[in-house]
């Protein structure tokens, strides 16, 4: 039985946790890992970078002694982190908590070479090469990613660039079709997603230019289009210089630039000048710059849940988060206006996670009984939010479900829809159905707009149920898209998929239905004998643990892979199945294992959970915290129902 007075201690001790960590300016910033494969990429980039400064110099002799060469203690101070992440089997993982991999290692390989620093770390990168050569080499390299050349291609071309690889190796990518009007990219089968498109258009460039094609009129074409192309990356290339603010996809845009000519150019300076400035102290960069507005978002949320007044967090936290909406076309997917990025940086693009999150935020400021909202600034978040769920319909892809960024562009990963971002948007949908209307008096003609706009979003809810319901696994399980488990064969998570899924049953009333039976069920049959959810490992893996960290405790995560972030996950969605429910006692031991890691400190604990964009992991310093008060916020509002239940039982015997 819960023991409600701990899990009151709990829930203070989570909060006052996540209200601490915001920033100075009153909103969460959060702190993603750092990457070996991210510190590689830019590594390289920035080597290849100062060995054209190098070839400048050669050519006018007296500039010289007036010019040093620049980047040297990045390069240095880059490779010596990576050195101290090298995993005992000779491979690299993305974090310091990953397991080696095949991506991740070629593109360290690439890094040595290309600073001209691999005869000194020798025996390093031969453990490596034996690595290598027991996930396949390129073989494993291109099994790893299938059809999809999002990544296995940019990852030849930085080997290609390094000597490794010969350039036919190297697919060559359309790039001249990123000339044509964007509105029909989703038509032309890119081999690429969409959020690729400055990978696209710089690697295909740089391969056309070591490796032009035989057939004399696809070259005269291509080589027309060159400029043109180049155009297009310039306008696309966000004002912090980083493309989606990413360090790998920056780096390896800016070491094709530089390796066919064109270190001058201004996209390239403009991404060096991103790479150097995102740099950390220890010298390693980041998967991506940081994830604000998505933190700030899932803080807001996990703390309504929690009972807490958001709008106590201040007149500044409710306009940081309002202007964080796109309000402009954007030119790098054509998004219409109204959706929000995952970040307020320039590089951040609107996407099908973020708007929801923030819908959703916005909702829970609207409600708050202590809000400070005159009728004018209500007014305002209505139509933000008006916004926002339109631009969410507007997305839906035509088998019911949502994508990432771009409707209807096709089935490779992150272009196609996905359980989680479906069952989200369901979410924000529904909570703004019918609440546009605010102080303002609304003429005929606007009322019936609403009218329209409501039957709508309540179409679009049931060919997104629809969607759901034909996702569902055989097992009952439902796999998400943007997040993968590392102990998992397929990397995959289900406890994070179907938990997502599980909220918008309950959110929508559906908790009785097939659907959402059989996903409890599931989830109940998931958890460890621990009390605690995450993907088991049958047996400790040998040789994967990262020399000198961790220590003991990786054995024992090995074994277990309980994880913070999935137990508080499940605990929430299980709850959903009610007080009464046949999965109480699952729910009570989940209960159990986060007031057990509260108590121990353990709360603010990390997994790589984050399966980015072409299989890249990441863990973020923030999602402990979100979940765990969102779960036990959940847990304590179930006491209360228990509680009151109990009180009204007593007093009908004592009646």
């Amino acid at each position: 039985m819960l023991d409600f007075d701990r899990l009151e201690r709990a829930v203070e001790i989570v909060r006052r946790d996540l209200l601490e960590a915001r920033n100075g300016r009153g909103y969460w910033e959060g702190e993603l890992s750092s990457s070996a494969l991210s510190t590689a990429t830019a590594v390289s980039a920035l080597a290849l970078d100062r060995e054209a400064e190098k070839r400048r110099s050669r050519e006018f002799e007296w500039e010289q002694e007036a010019k040093p060469f620049q980047h040297e203690k990045l390069i240095e101070r880059g490779l010596a982190w990576l050195v101290l992440q090298q995993n005992e089997d000779g491979g690299w993982g993305d974090t310091d908590k990953s397991f080696s991999n095949i991506a991740t290692t070629f593109l360290v390989k690439a890094a040595f070479h290309m600073a001209g620093q691999a005869q000194q770390h020798q025996g390093m990168l031969n453990k490596a090469d034996r690595y290598l050569e027991e996930q396949g080499g390129i073989a494993g390299l291109r099994k790893r990613y299938g059809k999809d050349k999002t990544f296995a291609v940019p990852i030849l071309t930085n080997c290609a660039l390094a000597g490794l690889v010969p350039w036919s190796e190297v697919s060559s990518l359309p790039f001249e079709l990123a000339c044509l009007p964007q509105r029909w990219f989703k038509h032309l089968q890119l081999p690429v997603v969409s959020y690729a498109l400055p990978a696209l258009i710089a690697i295909g460039v740089v391969r056309f230019h070591h490796r032009p094609p035989w057939f004399p009129l696809l070259r005269f074409a291509r080589s027309a289009a060159v400029e043109s192309a180049l155009r297009v990356l310039q306008n696309i290339q966000p004002a912090s210089g980083g493309f989606l603010e990413a360090t790998p996809l920056t780096s390896f845009v800016t070491m094709s630039l530089i390796a066919c000519g064109r270190q001058d150019l201004p996209v390239t300076r403009s991404g060096v000048k991103f790479l150097v400035e995102s740099v950390r102290e220890d010298g390693s960069w980041p998967i991506d710059t940081n994830l604000a507005t998505w933190n700030t978002t899932l803080s807001i949320n996990a703390l309504a849940e929690s009972g807490y007044e958001v709008a106590e967090l201040g007149k500044g936290c409710f306009d940081w988060v309002m202007s964080c909406q796109h309000r402009e076309v954007h030119p790098y997917t054509g998004a219409d206006p109204g959706g929000w990025a995952w970040t307020d940086l320039s590089g951040g693009v609107p996407d099908a996670d973020d708007t929801p999150g923030a819908l959703l935020a916005l909702s829970h400021w609207l409600n708050s009984k202590s809000s400070h909202l005159d009728d004018e600034q209500a007014d305002a978040l209505r139509d933000a939010a008006g916004h926002g769920a339109a631009w969410l319909l507007d997305l839906q892809n035509d088998d019911g479900g949502w994508p990432t960024f771009c409707r209807g562009w096709g089935a490779l990963p992150f272009d196609r829809s996905g359980t989680d971002l479906t069952a989200h948007a369901l979410r924000a949908l529904t909570v703004w159905a019918g609440r546009f209307a605010g102080s303002r008096p609304l003429s005929p003609r606007v009322e019936e707009r609403y009218r329209r706009f409501d039957a709508r979003m309540g179409r679009a809810v049931e060919a997104g149920f629809k969607y759901l319901k034909k996702n569902q696994r055989a097992d009952g399980s439902w796999l998400p898209l943007w997040f993968g488990n590392q102990y998992d064969a397929e990397e995959e998570n289900p406890i994070y998929g179907t938990s997502k899924v599980l909220l918008a049953y309950r959110d929508l009333g559906r908790m009785n239905t097939a659907e959402a039976e059989r996903g409890l069920a599931w989830l109940a049959t998931a958890q460890n004998a621990d009390g605690g959810w995450g993907r088991a490992a049958p047996e400790p893996r040998p040789g994967v643990r990262p020399s000198g960290k961790e220590g003991p405790a990786w054995g024992a995560m090995v074994k277990e892979a309980s994880s913070v972030e999935e137990t508080a996950l499940a605990v929430e969605a299980l709850l959903s199945g009610g007080a009464d429910g046949e999965h109480r006692t699952a729910w009570e031991r989940g209960i159990d294992w986060l007031l057990r890691a509260v108590e121990q400190k353990c709360h603010t604990k990390c997994s790589p959970l984050g399966f980015y964009f072409a299989k890249l992991w990441y863990y973020e310093s923030m999602y402990p915290l979100i979940f765990t008060l969102s779960a036990l916020g959940r847990a304590q509002a179930m006491g209360r129902m228990i509680d009151h239940k109990a009180a009204l039982e007593t007093a009908a015997i004592n009646h």
